[in-house]
């Protein structure tokens, strides 16, 4: 160990300046900059001196503030290189071997480093030092108002897509905070969108489907209430037309090739008949209540005919009439009648008193006609009609469930009840024949 120290000492007085700087450099630990974008370290710049923060905390706060470094830890290790600060705070050692130290209260300029001179060491020793930074160095005014004008249009443009986030939010979300800010009606009606073929398409069947009120369409499309009546009166209207257009009476000879096995008694049979009624509104006219009024539902309703072949596809459907109709004027007006030939057979409801009318063949349930009851052979056909007819009575039950005829048919959809009247029917019918 004396040995060692003797040799150590020997070459410490023994090394020029160049040496000893050559030394420090390799065999010291490196120290950096921790200003931000300053890329000084000890191992490559000799030229530099290092500082530690000062332990006063309100001196410690400048150098954080002046280095523009928020919320940072600072250890014994953190270091802020000599070129931050100005020259007149750095004091030069008295000796090679000293260390630069700093001015009490010496805080970060952040100037932009004077260029280096032959002065500042050996020739051979020059570095060059890149500029990294100029914090404190006055900016353009031009730019600065630029800048000012950039950031003033980046605020606009956050608040305006805060707003339409707000705006997405709420609408997804239903509940009092979705109509807090609207009028009395619960619904905005300020929406100038326009709405695609399909997606018109797809609020018809919403309409259709799910029984939805034009109001909560109208909310849900963000579109106006009458652009909602507009596209439905249009997409029923043509899908009526497109639907009309295809014929669903089914010729004598397929019924006959479809013929279910039940109807092996009644193997004429073309189509079953019955009537179905739906509530609607009561007009105010005395008139007119007295011609929607149905003394069997005691309520205004609107009639159809309905036909069902023996296999249960629908093969007639007729318009819809006012609910003081009877049965015999209906298939009268309906235009059942040009469909029926000579050699067919119709299955009806008591109520269709229409042997003077069709020119085919009647399957009907039997009266008592005066008598105190049926023979034995009545009752077993009305049974068996009446096992039969479910056909037609399934397809009727299935329209009223339907929720668009949930609630009374308003006054304001006469205009085109029919073509809905059509449609849903065709929709129920498919749907049945889709689940056998």
């Amino acid at each position: 160990r004396r040995l060692f120290t003797k040799r150590y000492n020997s070459n410490y007085n023994m090394t020029s300046k160049k040496t000893f700087k050559f030394q420090r450099t390799i065999y010291s630990t490196a120290e950096h900059c921790c200003v931000p974008l300053c890329q000084a370290s000890s191992k490559y710049n000799s030229l530099l001196s290092f500082h530690t923060f000062p332990s006063d905390a309100e001196i410690r706060r400048k150098w954080l503030v002046a280095i523009r470094r928020d919320k940072f830890t600072v250890t014994p290790h953190t270091r802020v290189c000599s070129r931050h600060f100005n020259k007149d705070d750095v004091r030069e050692p008295l000796s090679e071997t000293g260390r630069r130290l700093l001015n009490k209260g010496a805080v970060p300029a952040l100037e932009r480093p004077p260029p280096m001179t032959e002065d500042d060491g050996d020739a051979g020793e020059k570095a060059d030092i890149p500029m990294d930074h100029d914090y404190a160095s006055a900016s353009d005014p031009a730019v600065v108002d630029l800048a000012l004008d950039d950031n003033m249009s980046l605020r606009d443009e956050i608040l305006k897509l805060r707003e339409h986030v707000e705006k997405l939010t709420m609408n997804q979300r239903f509940g009092i905070h979705r109509f807090a800010k609207h009028n009395a009606n619960c619904f905005s009606f300020e929406q100038t969108r326009f709405l695609q073929p399909i997606d018109e398409m797809f609020m018809f069947l919403n309409y259709l489907a799910l029984g939805s009120k034009q109001r909560d369409l109208a909310d849900r499309y963000g579109v106006h209430q009458s652009t909602v009546s507009r596209i439905i009166t249009t997409w029923s209207n043509f899908l009526y037309t497109v639907l009309g257009s295809v014929r669903i009476w089914i010729p004598e000879e397929k019924i006959r090739a479809h013929l279910p096995a039940e109807f092996k008694d009644y193997a004429d049979t073309t189509v079953i008949l019955d009537c179905t009624e739906l509530r609607c509104q009561c007009p105010s006219s005395p008139l007119l209540q007295s011609e929607m009024f149905s003394a069997y539902k005691s309520h205004c309703t609107l009639k159809g005919l309905l036909g069902v072949a023996p296999h249960g596809a629908v093969t007639f459907i007729s318009q819809l009439y006012a609910g003081s109709i009877s049965d015999k004027q209906i298939t009268r007006e309906s235009g059942i009648l040009s469909l029926l030939r000579p050699g067919m057979a119709i299955m009806v409801d008591r109520g269709f008193l229409v042997d003077d009318l069709v020119p085919c063949k009647i399957y009907r349930p039997a009266f008592l006609s005066g008598r105190s009851q049926m023979s034995a052979c009545e009752v077993r056909e009305t049974q068996a009609i009446a096992r039969l007819r479910v056909h037609v009575e399934r397809l009727i039950r299935r329209v009223k469930e339907h929720k668009f005829f949930d609630t009374e048919i308003p006054l304001r959809l006469f205009g085109n009840i029919n073509q809905l009247y059509t449609v849903i029917v065709k929709n129920v019918s498919d749907l049945n024949n889709t689940c056998k």
